[in-house]
C-alpha cells in the first residue's frame, strides 16, 4: 500500500427511509430482549444444575447412611435372643432337660417375635396350591384328601421381608392317587 492510500473503515449503511429506521430500531430492541431472556435462561440453568447437584449430594448422603446403619434395628432386635441364649450355655451344667427345653422354646419365642417386628412373616402354605414363586417341591405325594397340586405338607417353612421373599417354602405336593 502507498502511504497516499489510506485505510478506510467501513461507512456504516444507514437507511434510506424513515420506516427503515424504525425496523432497524425494532430489530435492536428484538436483539436486546433476546439476549436478555438468553441470560435469564443461563441463569436458570445454572441453579437448576446447581440444585440438581445437590439432591445427588444428598442422595449418597442418604444411601452411605442407610448402609452404614441398616443393619442397626435388625441387630437390637436380635440381642434379647443372643442373651438368651448365653444364658442357656451357661447354666447347661445345672439344668435339667425340662428346664432346658422351656428356656429354648422363650428363646424360639423371642426370635420370632424379633423377626416379626422386623416384617419378616413365615410361610405355612398347607392346604394352599403350590406355586413355585413362594414354594419349593421336595417331592410329590399320592393323596386321596388333597387337592392335586396343593401342598400336602411343609417340610421346611419359608420366609418373606416385607413381601418379598427370603427363602421358600419346602413343601410336598399332592398327586392324585
Amino acid at each position: 500500500m502507498s502511504s497516499n492510500e489510506s485505510v478506510r473503515e467501513p461507512t456504516p449503511v444507514l437507511p434510506d427511509t424513515g420506516s427503515q429506521m424504525d425496523e432497524v430500531e425494532r430489530l435492536q430492541q428484538a436483539l436486546v430482549e433476546a439476549d436478555q431472556r438468553a441470560k435469564e435462561h443461563w441463569e436458570q440453568y445454572l441453579r437448576a444444575a446447581a440444585e440438581l447437584d445437590n439432591v445427588r449430594k444428598r442422595a449418597q448422603r442418604d444411601i452411605e447412611a442407610a448402609n452404614r446403619y441398616g443393619l442397626e434395628k435388625f441387630a437390637a432386635e436380635l440381642l434379647p435372643v443372643k442373651d438368651s441364649l448365653e444364658l442357656a450355655v451357661q447354666n447347661s451344667g445345672r439344668a435339667d432337660a425340662r428346664s432346658l427345653r422351656e428356656g429354648q422354646e422363650a428363646t424360639l419365642q423371642l426370635l420370632s417375635r424379633a423377626l416379626e417386628k422386623l416384617g419378616v412373616t413365615v410361610i405355612d402354605p398347607v392346604g394352599e396350591p403350590f406355586d413355585p414363586a413362594r414354594h419349593e417341591a421336595m417331592m410329590t405325594q399320592e393323596s386321596n384328601t388333597a387337592e392335586p397340586n396343593s401342598v400336602l405338607q411343609v417340610v421346611q417353612p419359608g420366609y418373606e421381608l416385607n413381601g418379598r421373599l427370603l427363602r421358600p417354602a419346602r413343601v410336598i405336593v399332592a398327586r392324585a392317587p
